[in-house]
């Protein structure tokens, strides 16, 4: 079976929500000797950019998010401890302090979870808030921690003016340059990240975490 087949089998099993079928295919997946970052973008990412399409195009509602949200988080408990192990550079002095979380109105949370694993991985030290998080609650929470970086994700089109929201509340509230904000998600590009003030986006997990790093050392 060509590396593609197994892809498309992964982001099939997610689109249909059928959690059983997506732990076996990302198993497969493995066995075969596929990279475990290739699998999460190329494979369940891709099944779920095509979820929050159809969710946004009206095509697919709450049943269907529940149901794939199952099948994305099985699949990543089979995937995470490969990503891990392969990923992990091994060194436990902490980088800097994270707050993660997906903005209010979206509740996607693959991506959010993806990311903050691997910045575990490479040493960050990650607080994960959830999905559906208030501008204000992230920015008291980052204040309360001693965050150096808010890592915010959207995959809704509809969500994305709230990674605005939270830049325009820390130049309101005179602590901008405190923080270090990346943002990402299917619908994420640099320009748009320019656009609003950000710090930077990355077109997977691996590169946020490179991302990351550079900031942290600017």
């Amino acid at each position: 079976m060509a590396d593609q087949e197994y892809f498309q089998a992964i982001a099939d099993a997610v689109v249909d929500g059928d959690t059983e079928q997506a732990v076996d295919a990302v198993l497969a997946a493995l066995n075969a000797g596929l990279d475990p970052l290739q699998i999460l973008n190329v494979g369940l990412m891709s099944g779920a950019e095509e979820v929050g399409q159809r969710f946004e195009r009206g095509e697919y509602f709450l049943p269907e998010l529940m149901m794939t949200g199952r099948a994305l988080k099985a699949a990543m408990e089979i995937v995470k401890p490969a990503l891990l192990e392969k990923y992990s550079d091994g060194d436990s002095q902490v980088k800097g302090r994270v707050v993660a979380a997906t903005v209010q109105t979206d509740i996607h949370d693959i991506g959010k979870n993806i990311v903050a694993s691997m910045m575990t991985a490479a040493g960050f030290e990650v607080t994960d808030m959830g999905v559906d998080v208030p501008i204000k609650s992230i920015i008291d929470k980052a204040e309360e921690i001693g965050a150096q970086i808010i890592s915010l994700s959207a995959l809704l089109t509809t969500s994305m003016p709230f990674m605005k929201d939270l830049i325009d509340l820390l130049v309101a509230r005179g602590i901008r340059s405190k923080y270090v904000v990346l943002v990402g998600g299917a619908s994420v590009t640099e320009d748009w990240a320019r656009a609003i003030g950000a710090d930077g986006t990355a077109r997977n997990a691996a590169e946020a975490v490179k991302l990351a790093r550079t900031k942290m050392n600017a």
